[in-house]
């Protein structure tokens, strides 16, 4: 490879990790070509961008960053891919699944929400961060519940009060209806005197 070549790499590594919020390094050894395309189709899928870099490529592209990956430095041996997504689980789940086929890849580091990740045993961690959009239907969730019993039990004393309004509109007519006949009864006694 070329110098020019290395320049061009480096900064397509850098355009990749500009806005990035989500990034992991995995070792994709031992996943022949169909596998990876697999693996590749599998991200695309989820949004998440995959691409097989030089460890001394990434680590020179991430060394001219304003975020500080150097503790993921160490981790740069073999193979890697770097993948980079907005949602913070999405690798880690794709890497979680795709490990239920096989016994690769690996994830070798990760840096998720100013947070730096290091080895194979934070993928569990990692899978079970919850999303943006998760945690927002949880909160959304969490404020609905007592806005809707709150109008459950506005509605139920509405109704109670309609149910209370229409009893005693009912009786009444009862009420006078028995009150006329004592009434009709004595009228009909002084008219027979």
């Amino acid at each position: 490879m070329t110098k020019e070549d290395k320049v061009l790499v480096i900064q397509e590594i850098k355009d990749l990790l500009q806005d990035a919020k989500v990034v992991y390094v995995a070792d994709l050894e031992g996943l022949n070509a169909a596998k990876s395309s697999d693996f590749r189709r599998q991200a695309f899928k989820n949004n998440i961008s995959v691409k097989v870099v030089k460890n001394t490529l990434l680590q020179k592209a991430m060394e001219s960053m304003e975020v500080d990956f150097s503790e993921m430095f160490q981790t740069f041996k073999g193979n890697s891919a770097l993948m980079v997504a907005e949602t913070a689980n999405a690798p880690a789940k794709l890497i979680k699944d795709f490990r239920k086929k096989d016994a690769t890849p690996a994830l070798k580091s990760a840096y998720v929400q100013e947070t730096v990740y290091v080895g194979d045993e934070n993928l569990e961690t990692l899978a079970n961060i919850k999303s943006k959009e998760e945690m927002l239907g949880e909160i959304i969730g969490l404020l609905q519940s007592p806005i809707q019993r709150l109008v459950s039990a506005l509605q139920n004393k509405a109704e109670g009060a309609d149910a209370a309004e229409e009893t005693p509109a009912d009786e009444a007519p009862a009420a006078e209806t028995a009150a006329a006949p004592e009434a009709a009864e004595g009228t009909d006694a002084p008219a027979a005197e």
